[in-house]
């Protein structure tokens, strides 16, 4: 099964037939395409279009979560159903399956939100804002939790845009490693089984990383890639579909 996933593509209005090219072939290297997050550069309908054109008849099916940056403008749902018409599979604590060639694919994507890792992380405490910070990244777990749970697939990726491990931020300021990602998204990753995770976000981390439960985590940011997708082979288990 050969999955190709890209994040942090960042189209513009000024970007049409800039991503398209490295794309014209992908039936022929992939079975999927999965983008993790931020595909515009500052959250407009305008840049959405750029990115539906760029991504209309791949002849693969595609599924994508959003970033921060297609929030920046306040048109996230307009963005979500314009590339909802364009054929993607639009994910925000949902999941979706695709029969592929060498098996079935269950994808459970969500955005998620920052809060820190095991140690040095924000907590539900103090100011109204401080939790407002940390319930959204509770809230995101939990939805994300509930969309794994609901795959009966033989490989299940979880795709976000904000990292669910500290191991992919290498390279990124320690500082910032609280706006980048959380250890609550880890949490359900790990209690699903995943095969395999992948995020983007983290413009300076690293591409490998692991859970602590073992899953392999990617950070397929296009900045930390350096092409235009990354492609990960996974071989469905030769046992029933996960329950």
């Amino acid at each position: 099964m050969r999955i190709a996933a890209v994040g942090d593509v960042h189209l513009g209005e000024d970007s049409r037939g800039l991503l398209r090219p490295a794309l014209d072939h992908l039936a022929g290297t992939a079975d999927v395409l999965l983008l993790a997050g931020d595909l515009t550069r500052h959250g407009t309908c305008a840049e959405a279009r750029v990115v539906a054109d760029e991504l209309t008849g791949l002849g693969v099916p595609v599924a994508a979560v959003l970033g921060n940056h297609d929030h920046h403008s306040d048109e996230a749902d307009g963005i979500t159903d314009l590339l909802g018409e364009a054929g993607v599979t639009m994910l925000e604590g949902t999941a979706a399956r695709f029969d592929l060639p060498d098996g079935s694919l269950g994808v459970a994507g969500v955005k998620g939100f920052g809060g820190g890792f095991a140690g040095k992380c924000a907590s539900r405490f103090g100011e109204r804002e401080m939790k407002a910070f940390v319930e959204t990244t509770i809230a995101s777990a939990d939805s994300l939790r509930t969309a794994l749970a609901s795959l009966e697939t033989d490989v299940v990726v979880a795709l976000t845009h904000y990292a669910p491990i500290p191991g992919t931020l290498h390279g990124e300021p320690p500082e910032i490693h609280p706006f980048l990602g959380s250890y609550l998204l880890c949490e359900p990753i790990d209690e699903a089984g995943a095969d395999l995770a992948l995020h983007g976000h983290a413009h300076f981390g690293c591409e490998q990383g692991v859970t602590p439960g073992g899953v392999r985590v990617r950070n397929v940011a296009q900045p930390v890639i350096r092409k235009a997708y990354a492609l990960y082979e996974l071989k469905p288990a030769k046992q029933p579909a996960r329950r």
